[in-house]
């Protein structure tokens, strides 16, 4: 079951007219909000990274903070799993085909549910492989708009080089990965790139910094550059739907000595615990 303009419906039953702005130009904006124990994760800090990404197109936000969670709440419970994760979409709604922002438009809003699938054990164990390329998006990726295709570009190239993520560096410094934010350890401190309008804040990542915090690793927020992500001990990336992942090979050479490293695998220990004690529980505990 999915949410359309008002109406809860099967998605198959979903339709949008091909004059949406979303379809047309790609005027919109997304969220996507992980569900543990079919409890919404940050539902706070995710609806106000929403409305950032909100307030940085200029579309007013068509619901209050109470009307966004009776309808994420409503969608968990009309979908099965005790793990999901919603994708949250809202476009500048239905107007003739015009640059311009239109007039007294009423915004089109749609959420649905999928899986939360884990990160298999193995490549937990083996870590992943990833590639670099440039940085070519706009310079407004703080916001998490739904105009996605430089990151489908450089994601597509991961795929073709047998890879599960690319990294992203401009100017000669890492930013993100292309569906992902990435971590560096380099002379056993944890480095990660600071917030900025060339980057997505990330849920997770706010997450691995507080328990790097609260458990006295070493860590820095700081430009990184492009010679310490080649000669990094360890390379993570983090996101809602991977959790705290390793990557083991940058551009087909092997990163530290080619295994997740112990950093790795205190934080990933860390996370687990938190997972259990603070994802899984009701969101006032959260």
């Amino acid at each position: 079951m999915i949410y359309l303009n008002g109406q809860f419906m099967p998605i198959e039953e979903a339709r949008i007219p091909v004059l949406d702005r979303g379809f047309i130009f790609g005027d919109g904006v997304y969220e996507v909000i992980p569900v543990y124990s079919r409890h919404a994760f940050r539902l706070a800090e995710h609806l106000r990274r929403l409305q950032h990404s909100l307030d940085g197109i200029r579309l007013k936000n068509p619901h209050s903070t109470t009307e966004w969670a009776a309808l994420i709440n409503r969608i968990i419970e009309n979908n099965e799993g005790e793990d999901q994760y919603i994708y949250l979409h809202i476009t500048r709604g239905v107007a003739k085909r015009d640059h311009a922002f239109p007039k007294d438009v009423q915004p089109t809003v749609f959420l649905m549910s999928n899986p939360l699938i884990h990160p298999a054990a193995d490549l937990r164990e083996t870590g992943v492989a990833a590639v670099t390329a440039t940085d070519n998006r706009w310079l407004r990726c703080d916001i998490k708009a739904i105009s996605l295709l430089p990151n489908v570009l450089l994601r597509q190239m991961a795929v073709d080089a047998n890879a599960a993520e690319t990294l992203m560096l401009r100017e000669g410094f890492l930013t993100e990965g292309a569906a992902s934010n990435i971590f560096v350890v380099y002379n056993d401190i944890l480095l990660a790139p600071p917030k900025s309008h060339l980057m997505l804040p990330g849920i997770t990542y706010d997450v691995v910094l507080e328990l790097a915090e609260a458990n006295s690793m070493q860590h820095e927020v700081r430009e990184i550059s492009e010679y310490e992500v080649r000669s990094a001990q360890e390379l993570w990336m983090t996101s809602s739907t991977k959790e705290v992942l390793p990557i083991t090979s940058l551009d087909g050479k092997p990163v530290g000595t080619g295994k997740p490293g112990h950093v790795y695998h205190r934080m990933y220990a860390l996370y687990q615990e938190y997972k259990a004690e603070i994802m899984r529980a009701p969101a006032q505990n959260q």
